[in-house]
């Protein structure tokens, strides 16, 4: 009976920690806690970090805004006549919100292939490597995040003809990422050296 138990708690552990992984952070406006709440995510950013050169505050700024941290977040469904739910604007999926071909095209790239759009890991990874893409072919600095997630939304193409111009909704925006990028740095700061040493609740055995 003993053992039973023991593999039940096992069970129960798993299973709580599986739902944690999936569902968005109870707290998205701090950093710090979203780190401490979400095992693991830390060191994926970081890991994408150390690959591609885009700051963790500016990669996770542009998830925020992409997806809420909503693993399987998609674009809603348009209306037929107004009331019909239609088909979906475009291909966007999971926490990036990277349409089919451009994840494809981050596959093929970077040698990630079989990565999920609805795995933190894979799309953390993905935001990188856009962002390096965004400074090769862009010119962007890994620290403008005002340009890079003009350049996220738009593409490099649509960037370098500066489409966003004609978009202030798009401007606006854009300056909320790169007011939360600052914020976040600034939080990121104050717990950083915890989290290296794996010092949130699984730290702790």
């Amino acid at each position: 009976m003993r053992r039973i138990a023991q593999v039940a708690a096992i069970a129960i552990v798993l299973l709580a920690s599986s739902a944690c992984t999936t569902s968005p952070p109870r707290d998205v406006n701090n950093i710090c806690a979203i780190f401490e709440e979400k095992d693991d995510w830390y060191d994926d950013a970081a890991d994408a970090r150390d690959q591609w050169g885009s700051p963790i505050p500016v990669m996770m700024a542009i998830m925020y805004q992409e997806s809420r941290f909503q693993a399987d977040a998609r674009p809603p469904r348009g209306k037929l006549l107004g009331f019909i739910p239609w088909v979906r604007p475009s291909s966007a999926y999971g926490y990036s919100q990277a349409k089919t071909t451009t994840w494809d095209e981050y596959e093929d790239d970077a040698g990630r292939f079989g990565a999920d759009r609805d795995d933190f890991a894979d799309a953390i990874d993905f935001i990188g490597w856009y962002n390096y893409k965004s400074r090769q072919r862009s010119g962007l600095s890994p620290q403008n995040t005002y340009g890079l997630y003009l350049a996220y939304h738009e593409g490099h193409g649509g960037y370098n003809r500066a489409s966003y111009q004609q978009k202030p909704w798009l401007m606006a925006v854009a300056r909320k990422v790169e007011a939360r990028a600052s914020s976040y740095q600034v939080q990121l700061v104050s717990c950083e050296e915890k989290l290296k040493s794996g010092g949130g609740f699984f730290g702790w055995f």
